[in-house]
């Protein structure tokens, strides 16, 4: 009697440990690790070394005379290159909400036009809608996930994308995350700007190492997180539209080509149906 007393609570514990498993959510690759399936491009127009339009033509969509966007094999892997010659980014053909998404990226060696003798910069964009090229006439209106050397995690608002972050003031006109710091919205147009800080110093790797990032969106609320450590929570993502807001909670993906060679692979999605609360304690 005394073993099958024993043994039942351990063929429970197993049962119930692997029904866990099972429910755990499935992940789904974005990045095929062969092609650009599922992506559109898009570039905008030609810029020269002070970052000014030489033509107010864009390029366009699904159009690469340069080939800014390939396919490549980095660290024996397949990777998104993406050359920074030209300001536009390729973006998921279909709209997500309520996720976590996970991707990898690290810096290449090259500059172009205004980065030239500035940090590599590119971008996750998220929640993104709307027409291509509504900002700086090579990105949709998104949220960003900024992904720069040395701010990787900040926020930026794209072509209306607006957020209420806790921030408190540093300077004149720097703010900068903090989960004890005041509510604050961020929009293109008000005081405050559209441009938050992460909280920290760099979570980045040294140039040349990949980097992981995570994205948590649900409802309105989104986390960053750069190499597993949280650098900001965002609350009541939205679009302003002269000075109305409405939800911004679902859209498509970008990933920026903005002037800087990066390397991006192991871009992952799985659904979520609520947020971390350890993350949105950090």
């Amino acid at each position: 009697m005394l073993r099958k007393y024993f043994i039942a609570p351990l063929l429970c514990t197993f049962i119930f440990g692997f029904t866990l498993k099972l429910k755990e959510p499935k992940w789904t690759q974005l990045f095929n690790g062969k092609n650009l399936k599922g992506w559109d491009s898009y570039l905008g127009p030609d810029l020269d070394d002070k970052g000014k339009f030489i033509t107010p033509t864009p390029v366009g969509l699904n159009n690469d005379p340069r080939q800014v966007f390939t396919i490549v094999k980095e660290d024996n892997e397949p990777a998104i290159r993406i050359s920074g010659d030209g300001w536009g980014a390729i973006i998921t053909k279909a709209e997500y909400e309520n996720y976590h998404l996970r991707l990898q990226f690290k810096w290449g060696k090259l500059k172009w036009g205004q980065r030239k003798n500035g940090n590599k910069d590119s971008g996750l964009l998220y929640h993104s809608v709307g027409p291509y090229g509504a900002d700086y006439g090579a990105w949709m209106r998104a949220q960003e996930f900024q992904v720069e050397e040395g701010n990787c995690g900040d926020f930026w608002g794209c072509a209306g994308g607006t957020a209420d972050i806790p921030a408190v003031k540093k300077g004149d006109n720097n703010y900068v995350y903090s989960p004890q710091g005041v509510l604050t919205t961020f929009s293109d147009g008000n005081k405050q700007g559209r441009h938050c800080t992460k909280q920290g110093s760099s979570y980045e790797k040294p140039s040349g190492e990949w980097n992981t990032l995570d994205l948590y969106c649900h409802g309105d609320t989104s986390i960053h997180v750069v190499n597993g450590k949280v650098s900001m929570v965002l609350y009541r993502n939205s679009q302003n539209d002269k000075g109305v807001l409405t939800p911004l909670a679902r859209g498509k993906i970008q990933l920026q080509s903005e002037g800087a060679e990066v390397f991006y692979r192991r871009v992952e999605m799985q659904r979520i149906d609520r947020l971390p609360m350890a993350l949105l304690k950090e």
